[in-house]
């Protein structure tokens, strides 16, 4: 009689079927024996690991990793070892990858892709604030639980799925470069942070158009409309959209959205610092001036400490001054809402052209 069989364990939970493979790891279902819990498990070569020179990279983005519990990113429950493997415990997925939606019914109605994309940068956001950078966004890495909720996976353990060549860098190969910002192909390093916003870009617009905004059979072809940012937007995408979508695939990674933090004025210097200074009080800051300059600094701290903004006037022309406000200190996220509540302020003291009163009535 044939004996029945028996089923591999690591720690506490029973080893299934493979739902996965990648460069360096393998995934496994598995079961967690107490709770009856379905987990993924990740299970890592040692000894490729160490070949690859990448065993301090993993554990200090695994321990980053453990920290990061947010309803849009795979959670990592623990991480175990044995003589040969690394097995790291994460969270089970079950509603299959975000673009089977797009290959099964095709583009996606904007308010569709709007809670997508929200979703997106939510968890990209969360884990920037944290310092953990995903660096290989794409279509694999973005899944839906049994409610239809996205869920990040692979979030800090990029480096699993690229190659790291002798001199110890990640660079990328292999896998599909649609998705990768400009300064990654250029190979000289690069910001996590925009990068990631990058492709972030680019999976909204695949969300809208239904298909890829850079692409190319030969692979040169390819860098080339990336590097250059040479692309099309459908006709039906709105307004806001191709705006969006523009600002965000810019080929500059130190442009993008900080441009839109300058606006012009005809109103006198002194009158743009009285109205800041008005705007800025009942949103918490305190307004220290100096000449031109302004230091705004939020008294409650936020997600990595105290907002801090600098304000700076210039004068442009006779009757026209430029106002640059910036991020001094703080998260980039409050930054944003902060511009955004100071922008509805100072509406009438920003200088608007024709072409500006056209797209406020788009």
């Amino acid at each position: 009689m044939s004996q029945p069989k028996i089923k591999r364990r690591v720690g506490k939970y029973e080893m299934g079927r493979t739902i996965g493979e990648g460069t360096f790891a393998k995934v496994k279902f598995a079961r967690n024996t107490e709770t009856g819990e379905p987990v993924a498990l990740k299970i890592l070569d040692k000894e490729k690991v160490l070949k690859h020179k990448m065993a301090e990279q993993i554990k200090r983005e695994i321990a980053t990793m453990k920290l990061i519990k947010h309803p849009n990113v795979v959670r990592l429950y623990e991480v175990m070892g044995s003589k040969t493997k690394i097995f790291i415990v994460l969270e089970y997925v079950t509603g299959g990858e975000l673009f089977d939606k797009i290959v099964n019914n095709g583009r996606m109605r904007e308010d569709e892709a709007r809670r997508y994309f929200h979703q997106l940068i939510n968890a990209v956001d969360y884990c920037h604030s944290r310092g953990v950078y995903h660096r290989d966004l794409k279509p694999e890495n973005l899944l839906l639980d049994a409610y239809g909720n996205l869920k990040v996976s692979d979030f800090g353990l990029s480096a699993l799925s690229k190659q790291v060549r002798d001199d110890g860098l990640l660079h990328t190969t292999c896998g599909t470069p649609n998705y990768v910002a400009p300064e990654v192909l250029d190979d000289g390093g690069y910001d996590g942070a925009t990068a990631d916003l990058w492709s972030c870009g680019v999976i909204l617009f695949v969300l809208l158009a239904g298909y890829l905004p850079f692409d190319d059979s030969n692979l040169m072809n390819l860098y080339k409309k990336i590097s250059a940012a040479e692309f099309t937007c459908p006709p039906w995408l709105s307004f806001s959209a191709m705006k969006l979508i523009t600002q965000i695939l810019d080929p500059n990674p130190m442009t993008g959205f900080k441009r839109e933090t300058r606006f012009t004025s005809k109103c006198p210097a002194n009158e743009i610092i009285h109205k800041i200074e008005e705007a800025a009080k009942p949103l918490g800051f305190d307004v220290h001036k100096k000449n031109y300059k302004m230091r705004l600094q939020n008294l409650k701290a936020g997600r990595k400490g105290n907002l801090n903004v600098a304000t700076e006037i210039f004068q442009v022309a006779p009757s026209l001054h430029m106002v640059e406000v910036r991020k001094a200190k703080g998260d980039t996220l409050e930054f944003n809402t902060f511009y955004k509540s100071l922008s509805t302020c100072l509406e009438d003291v920003v200088w608007k052209t024709e072409e500006d009163m056209k797209e406020v009535h788009v």
